[in-house]
């Protein structure tokens, strides 16, 4: 009996389809699915080994070289480090994955945003030796927010000192990201026995407890597929892994408690195992794999489960099985809610990212939603009520493109010589009756926490730089463009971020200018006084003739229970019958309740008092119906006037800045020096540990349960193990500071970290969200911004 080898070595005869055809199209076969996690895990790593796998490539390029398919601008391959989105169709067996690469840095977020929005699946990558770390609980939250619900986890860089299977898994239990996470593949970290008890690092081989094979790699890279026993008595002569391996008996206890564990999630397929001859050892081993894969597809379709894998992406080890389990086990366009496809369903399409070419113009990257999307498609976008006419369908590939005569249900691609979509616009037929021009939902870009002047050169540079920014704020909607007395300010997501925009600005827009000092932007909240009688009725003079409107606004601070709407920059704004209004950009053009929105919009993003812009208000929008024909100008203006008043009227609320996660990486003799620093600049450690992270400080600390888990082993990977670890000299030993700190004091950390741990210590920063100040500190915030 063979295992079959498609399934690890790359077909030699096998021809890429570059275009959808409709008539072997099969939704079901396809996989929209994203590659998330913190930075360094591995992500862009895997991409060329899947790459590699499905013949897409003859050989795999590297970070650190440059030469990787998916990081293609030349920033990405300077720094070595993701910073878009990448789309690349792959075939894999009877399945097409549209696999995304996204960037791992807080500071790109927005990317892991949009394409959260559309994948239907995601394999989440963990470092091994770091296990669950800050970003990979951020872009978690990422796809909770956007109902991915159908994802798996590969442990990857296993072959690292200080890797851990076991450590790994059970960090998923405590930073609660899921209650079951269930092992499907198991490391063989060496065929030697001996290596087990010497803690020596490494992966040569994988389980697959579902369709029970072990596969073996040799030195050379080269694998082989050995089908493991069905009969309990036949491991004593397995060779391949004989009875002295530390490892052969834990594999039947292991696919043992894996099905057990599905069985508790499945009433049906409990019933069958409780149907199996309870006389027969070997009866787990002899259940039929398919109809294993069946109920685990169920089980991961239902969020039941959490499907975890293992390998090393940079030995091109374990990658098959991950392309094999993404096929098997992740949603389909069809396991997903929408309506039901038809021969003549109405066109409906979402615009996720948006970006420039200097050949090729506007490049509008879209998911299709329902219908058909053709050439030369005349659309409306809903979101913006404005008509596009689509010029070229194509499928990209990384860099590459290639031209398609149609988009069909469900596929992902390229729109050329759309004028006015933006990222989250939603696109449909010219000819769409009104019941089917609703919007999608939006994609909501992070909320900026730095910001930094930009001064052209010369009055001849003030358009070119104005442009130049209008384009990019399009390209990335986090990076938000505003005019303050006269100056232009830009705000991104953290300082790599505002880096990144500088040079794009320089050697993609050729801009000719000046980037102003970085601060990070500080936000006000509204203050304790109450209003004043009328404060919402708008006097003025239109044409000479006096015009009053009463603006129908119940304003408060929200109470500490309550989440602030990252559309409306931790605000909330209800319409009349308590539900969240969208961004004006989003509602119908002219409408009383968009020109009410504007002004609302208008008058929190600069406060009267500070100049700062307004958070954790929350305002309701009464009966908007009797402004009649009034001009929607003079309903914004009025609008964001009376909300300014009632600003103005409540005094200074609290001020709040940005706050931090940090993890500072240092040696032993540094460690005090890291503390310190952190505490002297109004930080505080949450932990200090050689191995574990912190959860946020909003997250509840108490973990999940491993009741009814198969937890492996420690020794499973030798160098992770605590005996292993306890041998590691302890001058060598890594020491880990968690805390959490205000990002204003830590914007030029990495020279002072330099300094402090004498070149060898490392950071990593997520954004821990706002805080309010003591009065002390508002003063200072105060006297920095000029208010003071």
């Amino acid at each position: 009996m063979l295992c079959s080898l498609r399934a690890i070595l790359p077909s030699q005869n096998h021809v890429f389809l570059r275009r959808y055809a409709s008539a072997s199209y099969d939704p079901s076969k396809l996989r929209n699915m994203a590659l998330v996690a913190h930075i360094d895990s591995g992500k862009t790593t895997l991409t060329e080994s899947i790459l590699l796998k499905s013949s897409y490539l003859s050989a795999s390029g590297t970070v650190d070289t440059g030469s990787t398919t998916t990081d293609f601008l030349p920033v990405e391959r300077e720094r070595g480090i993701t910073v878009q989105s990448a789309s690349i169709p792959v075939n894999w067996k009877q399945w097409t994955f549209n696999l995304i690469d996204t960037p791992g840095h807080a500071d790109f977020g927005m990317e892991v945003e949009s394409a959260s929005r559309v994948v239907d699946g995601a394999v989440v990558l963990i470092d091994s030796v770091e296990g669950v770390e800050a970003q990979t609980r951020g872009v978690w939250r990422q796809l909770d927010r956007y109902g991915v619900a159908t994802r798996m986890i590969f442990l990857n860089k296993l072959d690292r000192p200080g890797a851990s299977f076991k450590s790994s898994l059970l960090s998923l239990l405590k930073h609660r990201l899921h209650r079951n996470p269930m092992a499907l593949t198991l490391p063989i970290a060496s065929f030697n026995p001996r290596h087990y008890a010497e803690g020596v690092p490494g992966i040569q081989g994988l389980v697959d407890l579902v369709r029970w094979n072990l596969y073996k790699w040799d030195e050379e890279g080269e694998v082989s597929c050995h089908p493991l026993p069905k009969k309990v008595e036949d491991f004593e002569h397995f060779e391949a892994l004989p009875p002295s391996h530390p490892a052969s008996s834990h594999l039947i206890p292991a696919r043992t408690e894996m099905l057990e564990n599905l069985s508790m999630v499945s009433d049906d397929f409990m019933e069958l195992l409780l149907n199996l001859p309870s006389s027969d050892p070997s009866a787990y081993l002899n259940l039929d794999n398919a109809v294993v894969l069946k109920h685990l597809r169920q089980a991961s379709l239902n969020n039941k489960i959490l499907p975890i894998l293992c390998g090393s992406a940079m030995k091109h080890i374990g990658t098959d099985l991950v392309m094999d389990y993404v096929g098997e086990l992740l949603a389909s366009p069809l396991d997903v809610q929408h309506d039901i496809q038809k021969s003549n369903s109405p066109l409906q399409v979402l615009a996720w990212k948006v970006n420039w070419d200097d050949k090729k113009g506007w490049m509008t990257f879209v998911r299709v939603y329902s219908g058909t999307l053709t050439r030369k498609s005349s659309l409306l976008n809903t979101t913006r009520n404005q008509k596009e006419q689509a010029s070229k369908l194509l499928l990209l590939y990384a860099s590459e493109a290639k031209e398609v005569d149609e988009l069909p249900f469900g596929s992902v691609g390229v729109i050329l010589g759309l004028k006015y979509t933006r990222t989250g616009d939603t696109l449909v037929s010219s000819g769409a009756s009104q019941a089917y021009r609703s919007t999608l939902r939006d994609i909501i870009p992070p909320p900026a926490v730095i910001s930094a002047s930009v001064i052209p050169r010369s009055h001849s540079d003030l358009t070119p730089v104005q442009n130049a920014l209008e384009a990019l704020s399009r390209t990335d909607p986090s990076l938000r463009v505003d005019v303050q007395e006269g100056q232009i300010l830009v705000h991104g997501l953290g300082a790599l971020h505002l880096e990144i925009v500088e040079g794009r600005l320089r050697d993609e827009w050729k801009a000719n200018f000046e980037f102003g000092r970085r601060y990070v932007s500080y936000r006000e909240g509204l203050g304790p006084k109450p209003p004043s009688a009328g404060w919402d009725v708008w006097e003025s003079e239109v044409g000479g003739k006096p015009v009053t409107a009463k603006i129908p606004l119940i304003v408060r601070p929200m109470e500490p229970e309550e989440v602030g709407d990252p559309i409306w920059d931790g605000n909330v704004v209800l319409d009349e019958k308590k539900r969240p209004v969208p961004s004006p950009e989003s509602l119908p053009g002219g409408s009383p309740i968009m020109s009410v929105a504007e002004g609302i919009l208008n008058a929190l993003s600069n406060s009267p008092h500070s100049s700062l812009p307004m958070t954790g208000l929350h305002i309701q929008i009464g009966n908007v119906k009797n402004f009649g024909t009034k001009v929607p100008s003079l309903i914004t203006g009025a609008t964001a006037t009376v909300l300014r008043r009632r600003i103005q009227e409540a005094s200074m609320g609290p001020l709040l800045e940005p706050f931090i996660n940090l993890k500072i990486s240092v040696g032993e003799s540094n460690l005090g020096k890291v503390v310190k620093d952190l505490t002297e600049r109004g930080g505080e450690v949450r932990d200090l540990d050689s191995e574990t992270a912190v959860a946020d400080s909003s997250e509840e600390m108490v973990g999940y349960p491993d009741d009814g888990l198969y937890v492996p082993p420690d020794w499973l990977s030798p160098s992770g193990s605590p005996t292993s670890l306890s041998r590691s000299s302890g001058s060598h030993l890594k020491r880990s500071v968690h805390g959490v700190a205000p990002l204003s004091q830590f914007l030029d950390f990495s020279s002072r970290l330099r300094a402090i741990s004498e070149g060898h210590g490392t950071f990593e920063m997520s954004l821990a969200g706002f805080r309010e100040v003591s009065e002390e500190r508002k003063m200072e915030i105060l006297r920095e911004v000029g208010r003071a």
